[in-house]
């Protein structure tokens, strides 16, 4: 099978897990994610890279021996250091850290502590109440566990939603190439946007004569044949990525897409409600007696219920129905919508391109203005700046802001809400900037009342304007620290801060839940990349999807405004 960027980067990440299993140096399990997350993002292949003789060093993060490794997996297909560890570490241990909340850290200290080794040993642990003993567990994470084991079926781990897509749009554009086909959808919670996938459910639409099937599961990246049909088939992709393809009618290809989108309980409502006005309702349309009234479209399902479309974000039995009924869906924000982006990195600290590297790539997206948010001191594994170089790079900003056109650099920070809730540089220097992104890096053990207090404190300095990050949890790796976000979205009101959508896909933080409810009480939003790189820019599109999810309009997030109505909403 051919290897992809993807395939070298999830090697590189699951040597960074078990290093840090295994307790191994912080700057060095660092260096793999680093080269992880570089390799991932790379818009073209580091494969042939590789095969042209091209100097990977000069890619961010890769230095003279990762180069070496990245060109022996290239050249042999393997990773010596990555089979090592595997024989140093229970294999078992891979597939705890799969779980939901238990990164490489917490998994060490279930084994260390719990001799857990497996899946099976992790559950007897939860289940004799040993698992909330732990420190930095409680007896929530051990319900999470319980839930997480007795719900994932046959042990398939959750994908990010941005792994998914890598996996999901290639063989979409295959699909979609072979002769006779009509239409391809991945439904699902990939249609819905969730942050995680489990499996991928594919919907086909194609003549009779078309070879899908057999071209489906003669794809490059098939690992396994499920089953085959007919009408239905199921592979395992590399990497454990399970995908069940269907072959749907065109005249109930809008049915099946309501039906097989979801979720589970949008779907139950569906059905009720047509049951209610004598339909039956189910994947292949919508039928009064034996008669087809709808499932053509999905468009053509609602209607019959007496419903206006609903957007497959909204698709969750959050109000969803109530708001259709009364005409009351709202206007979700869009991609297009974007005018800028407020929360990324240079070089100056952890970033890999320069202040102008950064703002032509801004414009090439069409942005009309980028905040520089450098890290501020108190983080020093990022190179944080403090007072004198932030100073410096105010004024290198507006230098350059004197040479460029069609774009503006607005000056920024990312802050450091230190443990009792002072930003980590004085007000002096930041109210020299357009914004202030204030953020939580440290001390995530805080109890929940002193976190929260931590947050509501720094909310109450003139100088805040975004809380980035709001949680500070990493999906599948780290919880959200403990908070009382409610509390923290009311005060957010009451001081005129604004909360981050966070875009990495290891974030998504806010998460949609907390997205809503700031959106139900005026608070607004703003969506922002995080970026490294400026590949990173891409990553908005994920932020969206969030805030899509959260019911955002445009009038909630802050970077639809022109530079204008920006600048006016960050005055305090």
């Amino acid at each position: 099978m051919p290897l992809h960027n993807r395939d070298i980067a999830g090697q590189f990440d699951e040597v960074a897990d078990l290093l840090e299993i295994q307790g191994a140096n912080t700057f060095r399990v660092r260096a793999y994610r680093n080269a992880a997350r570089t390799l991932r993002d790379l818009p073209h292949s580091i494969i042939d890279m590789v095969e042209a003789g091209e100097k990977l060093t000069e890619l961010p993060g890769i230095g003279k021996d990762l180069a070496s490794k990245i060109e022996t997996i290239v050249k042999t297909g393997k990773f010596p250091q990555l089979d090592k560890l595997k024989k140093k570490v229970p294999a078992g241990l891979t597939e705890i850290k799969g779980i939901a909340g238990l990164g490489p850290k917490r998994v060490e200290k279930l084994y260390e502590a719990l001799g857990v080794e497996d899946l099976k040993g992790l559950k007897k642990a939860a289940e004799d109440g040993r698992v909330r003993e732990l420190s930095g567990f409680g007896r929530k994470t051990e319900e999470n566990i319980l839930h997480e084991l007795e719900t994932r079926g046959s042990g398939t781990r959750r994908s990010l939603l941005s792994e998914a897509e890598s996996r999901a749009e290639p063989l979409v554009d295959y699909l979609d190439s072979i002769d006779g086909v009509d239409k391809v959808v991945v439904a699902g919670s990939y249609r819905r946007r969730k942050e995680t996938v489990g499996d991928l459910d594919v919907l086909v639409s194609c003549t009779k004569n078309s070879r899908v099937m057999q071209r489906f599961i003669d794809y490059e990246d098939v690992e396994e044949v499920v089953s085959q049909g007919e009408t239905r088939a199921s592979v395992i992709l590399r990497g454990g990525l399970q995908v069940d393809l269907r072959v749907v009618a065109s005249s109930s290809y809008g049915a099946a897409l309501v039906y097989f989108t979801g979720s589970k309980a949008h779907t139950v409502q569906v059905r009720k409600m047509g049951q209610e006005q004598g339909l039956k309702i189910n994947e292949y349309g919508v039928f009064e007696g034996n008669k087809r009234v709808a499932g053509k479209t999905e468009e053509g399902v609602y209607e019959v219920l007496g419903l206006p479309y609903i957007e497959p974000e909204l698709r969750e039995k959050r109000g969803e129905f109530e708001a259709a009924l009364d005409n009351a869906l709202p206007e979700l924000v869009t991609l297009s919508d974007i005018k800028g982006n407020l929360h990324n990195h240079t070089k100056a600290s952890d970033g890999s391109a320069t202040l102008r590297e950064m703002a032509e790539a801004a414009k090439a997206q069409g942005w009309a203005y980028l905040a520089i948010t450098d890290h501020s001191k108190a983080l020093r594994i990022a190179n944080g700046l403090d007072e004198e170089r932030l100073a410096k790079q105010i004024d290198e900003i507006d230098a350059l802001n004197d040479e460029l056109s069609d774009i503006t650099l607005l000056k920024s920070i990312e802050v450091d809400i230190l443990e009792n809730g002072s930003l980590d540089l004085p007000d002096t220097i930041l109210q020299r900037l357009d914004l202030r992104v204030c953020s939580v890096h440290s001390h995530f053990g805080l109890s929940r009342d002193k976190q929260t207090r931590r947050l509501l404190r720094a909310m109450d300095n003139p100088c805040f304007n975004i809380l980035g990050h709001p949680t500070g949890r990493l999906i599948g790796s780290r919880e959200a620290y403990p908070v009382d976000m409610e509390r923290v979205i009311d005060h957010a009101k009451e001081n005129g801060c604004v909360l981050e959508i966070n875009a990495q896909p290891q974030r998504l933080d806010l998460d949609d839940v907390y997205c809503k409810i700031a959106c139900e009480v005026g608070v607004k939003l703003a969506i922002s990349t995080d970026a490294h790189t400026p590949h990173h820019f891409g990553f908005m599109r994920y932020g969206i999807d969030q805030a899509r999810r959260g019911w955002a309009t445009a009038e909630d997030v802050v970077n639809t405004r022109s530079l204008k109505g920006l600048r006016e909403l960050m005055t305090r």
